[in-house]
């Protein structure tokens, strides 16, 4: 297959790059480097720099379209940068696909867009986003359903839950996981807000990668990716602790505000219609990062 990934320099179109070469697929990363490093993209990838807020084309059977605005601070702060990236980014690689009659898959969020959760969300749950970010990522599941119902494509949205792994940036707001592991290796103390008790769906990225690759080739839709389970911040503080092999210290800091108390996905439909489960256990995928990023 002819694969083009959007933002494949980043953490985790890095990891999708990846998945299709171990595949044998032909790999084309589209990538304006502004977040991205040029020494994630892996070997055997063509890299062409380039922003796609910008009109571009692609020859491509599918176009992974992983290139995002992803800080939802940048969001509050500048949300017309936000829209621009990505929104009318998404809509840039909407024209780009159309015109090689390729398929898109869209990653999207599923924290941002369900807001707070007394259950695992289903794709069929009120989205409710808090951030211009999440409002974005909304914004451009909907160009993508509009166009499937308009030109009878098949493009895909993967609302992704907190994924986690190698190659993660922990500077700016990335992962707490990132985080996490970058103050036990400065041997610092780990910062939590609040009780510690807010939950997440922590997904790990090589699952979220896989899951990705499932999504090419079928009928569209939205799909959630993530492990169906929640874990406090306050868990996983020890499983990175143990990860490392360190006992953590932990700082306590005021609540932030506008945080979500409980996040986690309902991946079902996922598993139902895409053949995906997550795979990788937290502690596993804790244990891989610690390795990768500490060598």
């Amino acid at each position: 297959m002819r694969a083009v990934v959007t933002g494949g320099a980043g953490f985790v179109g890095s990891h999708v790059a990846e998945a299709l070469l171990a595949r044998g697929d032909e790999v084309t990363v589209i990538d304006d480097l502004s977040t991205g490093k040029r020494e994630n993209v892996p070997a055997g990838a063509t890299l062409v720099e380039h922003d796609v807020r910008q009109p571009f084309e692609v020859a491509a059977d599918v176009v992974f379209h992983l290139a995002a605005q992803a800080d939802v601070r940048v969001s509050v702060a500048d949300p017309g940068l936000d829209a621009e990236v990505n929104v009318l980014g998404t809509v840039r690689v909407l024209e780009a696909a159309g015109l090689a009659g390729a398929q898109v898959v869209f990653a999207s969020t599923g924290g941002a867009i369900y807001g707070e959760c007394e259950r695992p969300a289903r794709e069929e749950d009120e989205r409710r986003p808090l951030s211009p970010y999440g409002v974005s990522k909304l914004a451009g599941e909907e160009y993508l359903a509009g166009y499937n119902r308009l030109h009878g494509t098949r493009h895909v949205a993967l609302r992704y839950g907190n994924v986690y792994g190698p190659r993660q940036d922990p500077h700016g707001e990335a992962g707490v996981v990132a985080i996490f592991f970058s103050r036990l290796r400065a041997r610092k103390a780990l910062t939590v807000f609040g009780d510690g008790r807010q939950t997440r769906d922590y997904v790990y990225a090589g699952d979220v990668a896989q899951a990705t690759l499932l999504a090419a080739g079928g009928e569209g839709g939205v799909f959630n990716v993530g492990t169906g389970l929640e874990t406090s911040v306050l868990e996983l503080a020890e499983l990175c602790g143990r990860a490392a092999g360190v006992e953590p210290e932990l700082v306590h800091a005021p609540e932030r505000a506008g945080e979500l108390r409980r996040s986690f996905l309902d991946p079902g439909r996922a598993e139902r219609e895409l053949g995906f489960r997550a795979e990788v256990a937290l502690d596993d995928g804790l244990r891989r990062t610690w390795k990768e990023t500490a060598a």
